[in-house]
């Protein structure tokens, strides 16, 4: 399994792997579990294979046993028989995992591209845009707390420029990024760590 060392990423239950392994292999390593029929796009599937694998190996880390993974009606992903939480992102051909045995955690994993520019006004408020400016990278890190937030929140009806807040931050390589859930009676302060690499930013839950 290609696992991509990170940085003072394990403490916090992360791990992050290169996809490299066909369709064949990959479904060999997931033993039990079988990619369904109806996702029908060849990326999609080693995504789905290869997230399973990966949580499959923290749980192991953790001392836990796997049983699977399921779905509230929110779509949020949890353990079978398991209190643990998870998170799981996708962007080929990488992909990340978080696990946590307490808390709701949130990982994202996006690369950076012209498209998060056209998209910024329907993510970030007017202070968060500002401080982005027309930096790509910060564009695609703020894309990724929030996605993380949401994750961390699971339910919908959150608003990415109302609900989900990321404070200005200084563009570095690793940084600490201070983010909030604010929606109706819900108000949730959450620290997230980012690392940028050339491939691909990442951000998730700062917990222990």
């Amino acid at each position: 399994m290609p696992l991509v060392h990170l940085k003072d990423s394990l403490t916090h239950g992360v791990a992050l792997w290169h996809v490299t392994e066909n369709e064949d292999e990959l479904r060999a390593l997931a033993l039990d579990d079988i990619c369904p029929q109806d996702i029908v796009s060849p990326l999609k599937r080693l995504e789905w294979l290869s997230g399973r694998i990966l949580i499959r190996s923290l749980a192991k880390q953790q001392g836990i046993q796997y049983k699977g993974i399921i779905k509230d009606q929110f779509g949020k992903p949890f353990l079978k028989d398991c209190a643990h939480h998870i998170s799981l992102s996708h962007s080929y051909p990488y992909v990340a995992a978080q696990i946590h045995p307490s808390h709701s955690v949130g990982i994202d994993i996006e690369q950076p591209k012209d498209k998060l520019l056209r998209i910024a006004s329907r993510v970030l408020d007017a202070g968060e845009l500002e401080d982005a400016g027309t930096d790509i990278v910060k564009h695609c890190i703020y894309w990724c707390a929030k996605e993380a937030l949401y994750k961390i929140y699971g339910k919908r009806g959150l608003l990415f420029t109302n609900h989900l807040k990321v404070r200005p931050f200084q563009l570095q390589n690793n940084g600490e990024l201070q983010g909030a859930i604010e929606f109706d009676n819900v108000n949730v302060f959450a620290e997230l760590h980012y690392i940028v690499e050339t491939e691909y930013v990442l951000v998730f839950s700062k917990v222990s």
